[in-house]
């Protein structure tokens, strides 16, 4: 049997790829984590007008509400892809998911505003613990020229959820009711969760690198810089901290500057949907593009789009 052929158990040779189904299974359940993530994510910024109103809040506390959720997204991502090289991505995924679910829950049951960030701090946590694996089993599922679409399809996933959350901010009752949008996004990881333990295959690497005795992570500093992946692993981090500043910037804030020059409740919501689906398709569009040219040239021009685009959106007169 050549490398690359299926297995009669269906899992392939060494080399070779999942069948087709296990990497629809897979890209399909991590891109339901994915769209979950992103309900969460952008949740805090659809309700928070109305949180606002209800909690008597200043900009400066809806400033650092904004930001808990994030904050807690480094640790969560540190310590997940960290914990998932000792126990797995599978495991350190549903671990995930039932955290950032609970606490997506427990944010609706809030009765102050200090609670409010310590609990956004916490779903942070949960959400950063998800998505290095996501990342890293939607890469494993698929032979080496598909990655970056594959990844692409699971984190175009984060966009559209962030449609849904606007969704709900639409067609929510009332100027006051905000709760609802947290029990929808907490109850849909706790749903999801048997069907990651059945049906989610763990990452290949990990199990090869088990059967091999060899699961021991190596240290980070060699991970990061080892050989001539310094100067790389620098220049990722910097273009992810510029790209991370405008989209949090966007997510979070966008609703309340909106909502503050005269836009109905309606119109903020349209305007973050038709940016979530835009999102979702210059994600797809990207990492097609990722697989097929120079990933500098596509990187450099999806940054001149992002200029682009924040100086027409600043122009802009009206809805």
């Amino acid at each position: 049997m050549k490398t690359g052929e299926t297995h009669p158990s269906g899992r392939g040779t060494s080399g070779g790829s999942v069948t087709r189904s296990g990497v629809t299974m897979t890209l399909g359940l991590c891109f339901a984590v994915a769209l979950l993530e992103g309900l969460d994510l952008q949740s805090v910024g659809v309700a928070a007008p109305r949180m606002a109103r209800e909690f008597g809040l200043s900009v400066g506390q809806m400033g650092l509400a904004f930001s808990a959720g994030t904050f807690g997204l480094l640790p969560g991502a540190m310590f997940g892809g960290r914990l998932a090289d000792r126990i797995g991505r599978k495991r350190v995924l549903v671990i995930s998911a039932c955290l950032f679910g609970l606490l997506s829950i427990a944010t609706a049951l809030v009765s102050d505003f200090h609670t409010l960030v310590i609990v956004r701090v916490l779903t942070g946590i949960g959400l950063g613990g998800a998505l290095p694996n996501l990342i890293a089993l939607s890469s494993e599922a698929v032979e080496p020229r598909s990655r970056s679409t594959a990844v692409s399809v699971m984190y175009c996933g984060i966009p559209f959820g962030g449609v849904i959350a606007s969704m709900i901010g639409v067609l929510s009752a009332g100027d006051t009711e905000w709760r609802h949008i947290f029990y929808v996004g907490g109850a849909g990881p706790l749903v999801l969760v048997p069907l990651l333990l059945v049906f989610l295959a763990d990452s290949k690497a990990f199990t090869q690198a088990s059967r091999d005795g060899q699961a021991k992570p190596a240290p980070v500093g060699e991970i990061l810089f080892g050989g001539t992946r310094g100067l790389s692993t620098v220049q990722i981090w910097v273009s992810y901290f510029c790209t991370l500043i405008v989209l949090y910037f966007l997510l979070n804030w966008l609703p309340s500057l909106m909502a503050a020059s005269g836009l109905s409740r309606a119109q903020v919501g349209y305007v973050q949907i038709f940016f979530n689906i835009g999102g979702g398709i210059g994600t797809l569009c990207i990492g097609m593009l990722m697989d097929r040219m120079r990933s500098g040239l596509v990187v450099a021009g999806m940054y001149v789009g992002i200029i682009a685009s924040l100086a027409a959106l600043s122009m802009a007169p009206g809805f």
